[in-house]
């Protein structure tokens, strides 16, 4: 029996240990160490050389540390090895691009102003055969919460949700999705830093299942064109003092309204973060569940912002737009500061609806005040420039985080007139897939 074998039967333990960050676009770096060396990287941190992460500033920052968060530490059943979560400093200090120090300042200063938030996410992928090219071969042509008949892969989510647990997620819901091949597995929210490690986790153990049974998932927002895209819906709460923030004698509290109003206000410059790719843009489009639409409303899935029907203490928003190729770290952080700035400028929410957004007229919309989101990545990032309270939750990340963007804008731009196709195209590119696809 080898020794990952036996490591997943729990016969041993860990001899290795894997030191988890993401880069500017959230995809999970790191190194690994011997497990002897745990104490050392929780009290001394451990350096690197960033210069080549991406969105890290360069060769100016080939010295950096991580300092492992033992909150985070976790066991990898299939792999025999554990993983630990943790911040990046520099000289010393908390390194001010790195995404997750950016989330922690803005829950700290969202603490100090009386509140603690709390996240549930619904992250979306799809399931392909590889096969060696883009012919998507699909491994089911189940639907919407189809059962056994058609959903061939429902073995495989029941797998990844058995191995959740071990990496500190607890799977609430599994179904199949819209999409051929197309799957949600829901977990439970926790609070925002929590829940950011945790969908990073989630796309880590989906994308090992996949592998294990010669399957690649894949989280890109907009995979074929035609097909619905991936979404991560984000279902959030405010409290205070042990209590719901967002409760109010008779439904949703001020606080809840003045938040929501914030995120409206915003919802431009929030769409640079929380839709962040080329491609999110491929399926913020009509004619989908995607919302395009700023409004707001009460059960309403056309809005942008769904207040789902809750019991208790159970009040929350859902925000439509973000998807799986955001940064956790950087879009909570954007949110959640966006809301604040509602709740602190007493902001009250405008373009409530309670009908289908997508079958009014323009003239219509206008009269309700209901905007749009912006319909590419180059307009995203021209209304994060003019936003100072979403520049501000970025920290220092918001620079770099920019630059980056600008040129994975402009790279697309080129290959465009390299291909004679128009700028709005909505077809997804086989520069898209060869960009996303496989992160």
């Amino acid at each position: 029996m080898n020794e990952i074998s036996t490591a997943i039967q729990g016969k041993m333990k860990p001899r290795f240990l894997q030191l988890v960050f993401v880069d500017i676009n959230g995809v999970p770096k790191g190194m690994e160490i011997p497990i002897g060396r745990y104490e050392e990287a929780v009290e001394d941190g451990i350096a690197f050389d960033g210069s080549s992460i991406p969105g890290f500033q360069g060769i100016e920052d080939s010295d950096l540390v991580f300092k492992a968060d033992p909150s985070t530490y976790a066991e990898v059943p299939w792999e025999g090895i554990a993983r630990v979560y943790g911040y990046i400093y520099k000289d010393g200090k908390p390194y001010g691009v790195d995404p997750r120090g950016v989330l922690k300042a803005a829950t700290d200063y969202l603490k100090r102003e009386g509140f603690t938030a709390y996240i549930g996410p619904e992250p979306e992928f799809y399931l392909f055969r590889k096969n060696g090219t883009w012919e998507l071969h699909l491994p089911d042509g189940g639907g919407y919460f189809d059962l056994v008949t058609l959903d061939k892969a429902r073995g495989v989510r029941r797998e990844i949700a058995l191995y959740m647990p071990a990496l500190g997620l607890v799977p609430e819901v599994l179904h199949h999705e819209v999409g051929k091949a197309q799957h949600e597995i829901d977990f439970r929210f926790s609070d925002a830093l929590k829940t950011a490690d945790n969908i990073v986790s989630f796309k880590y153990i989906v994308k090992a299942v996949a592998e294990m049974h010669g399957l690649h998932a894949t989280f890109m927002p907009k995979p074929i064109y035609g097909f619905p895209g991936n979404g991560m819906h984000l279902h959030v709460s405010l409290w205070r003092d042990g209590q719901s923030a967002f409760v109010g004698e008779n439904g949703l509290s001020e606080t809840a309204l003045h938040f929501i109003a914030g995120i409206l206000k915003h919802a431009k410059a929030l769409a640079a973060v929380t839709n962040p790719t080329v491609n999110s843009y491929k399926r913020l489009v009509p004619g989908y569940e995607a919302p395009v639409y700023i409004s707001w409303g009460y059960r309403n899935r056309s809005a942008l912002i769904r207040v789902p029907a809750f019991w208790g203490s159970g009040a929350r928003i859902e925000y439509r737009c973000p998807d799986p190729s955001a940064n956790p770290y950087l879009a909570f952080a954007a949110i959640l500061l966006a809301g604040l700035d509602g709740i602190k400028k007493k902001l009250e929410p405008e373009a409530y609806v309670e009908t289908n957004v997508y079958e009014m007229d323009d003239a219509e919309r206008t009269g309700r005040g209901i905007d749009t989101l912006p319909g590419s990545l180059g307009e995203a990032l021209e209304e994060l420039k003019r936003d100072r309270v979403v520049r501000e939750a970025l920290g220092g990340a918001y620079g770099n985080f920019v630059e980056y963007k600008k040129k994975e804008w402009n790279a697309y731009l080129e290959y465009l007139e390299s291909m004679e196709l128009p700028e709005n195209t909505k077809k997804v590119t086989e520069w898209e897939l060869e960009r996303y696809f496989y992160v």
